[in-house]
C-alpha cells in the first residue's frame, strides 16, 4: 500500500527538511570558519618559526665551544710563554738563550694569531645571541597570536554549537510529533539522495528545479491529496501545497 499523511503532515515535511538544511549549512560553516584557516596557518609557521630558534641556538652552541676552545688554546700558549720567560731570566747559557727568544717570537706569534680568532668567535657569537633572541622573541609573539586565534576559533565554534544545539532540539520535537514511518521515508531519502523533502512550487520541484511537465505532472495530478509522492527528478518526497500549480 502506498503511504499515506495529510496534506498537513506532509507539509510539515519542509521545516524538517530546512532544519536539516540549516545543520548541513552549520556543519560546512565549522568546516569553513575563517578562524580555523587562521589557526592552521599559524600551526603551519610556528613549525617553521620553532626550527628557526633550533637552528640559531645550535650555530650559537656551536660557536661558544669554539670559544672554549680557543681561549684554552690562548691560556696554554699564555702558559708557555710564561714558563719560557722565566727560564730565559736565569739562563746563562748564549744557545739556550737564543732558543728560548725564538720559541718566545713563535708562540707571541702564535698567540697574536688565535686572540684574533678568539676575537672573531666573540663577535660571531654576539650576532648569533642577538639572532637567537630576535628568533625566541618571534616565537613568544607568535605563540601569543595563536593563543588568541585559538581562543577566537573556539569562541566561533561554541557559538555554532550552541545553534546547532537549538536545532536538533527544534528538530527532535518535530520528528517526535510525525508519523513514524514518513519520518522513516524521508530519513531514507535524504540518506540516499541528500535531499528528504521537496516543495513543489509553480510546477517546480525546490530540491531540483526542474518543472515538472509531461507525464510526470499527471502522475503528481492524479495522486490523491494523502498519498506520499515522490519527486521523479531529485527523489525526494514532493510536497504539494495551493502554491503547486496542478
Amino acid at each position: 500500500m502506498a503511504l499515506t499523511a495529510s496534506p498537513e503532515t506532509q507539509a510539515r515535511l519542509l521545516d524538517l527538511q530546512r532544519l536539516d538544511t540549516a545543520l548541513q549549512q552549520l556543519a560546512h560553516r565549522s568546516r569553513t570558519l575563517p578562524e580555523r584557516a587562521a589557526v592552521t596557518a599559524l600551526q603551519e609557521d610556528a613549525e617553521r618559526i620553532k626550527a628557526a630558534v633550533v637552528e640559531t641556538s645550535g650555530h650559537l652552541e656551536d660557536a661558544r665551544l669554539e670559544l672554549g676552545r680557543a681561549e684554552s688554546d690562548v691560556e696554554l700558549v699564555e702558559k708557555r710563554i710564561a714558563r719560557d720567560s722565566e727560564r730565559l731570566q736565569s739562563s746563562s747559557s748564549v744557545k739556550d738563550i737564543q732558543g728560548l727568544e725564538h720559541e718566545l717570537a713563535s708562540l707571541r706569534t702564535r698567540l697574536g694569531d688565535l686572540e684574533e680568532i678568539e676575537l672573531a668567535v666573540m663577535e660571531r657569537i654576539e650576532l648569533l645571541e642577538r639572532a637567537a633572541t630576535g628568533a625566541r622573541e618571534t616565537l613568544e609573539a607568535h605563540t601569543a597570536r595563536r593563543t588568541v586565534a585559538e581562543e577566537e576559533l573556539a569562541a566561533a565554534l561554541a557559538g555554532i554549537d550552541r545553534e546547532r544545539a537549538d536545532l536538533d532540539a527544534q528538530r527532535s520535537a518535530l520528528v517526535a510529533e510525525l508519523p513514524a514511518d514518513l519520518v522513516a521515508l524521508y530519513e531514507k531519502q535524504r540518506e540516499r539522495y541528500g535531499t528528504g523533502a521537496s516543495h513543489l512550487r509553480a510546477r517546480v520541484s525546490s530540491a531540483s528545479g526542474v518543472t515538472l511537465t509531461g507525464s510526470d505532472l499527471e502522475m503528481v495530478r492524479r495522486a490523491a491529496p494523502d498519498e506520499v509522492v515522490l519527486c521523479p527528478d531529485s527523489n525526494a518526497i514532493l510536497v504539494r501545497t495551493a502554491e503547486s500549480g496542478l
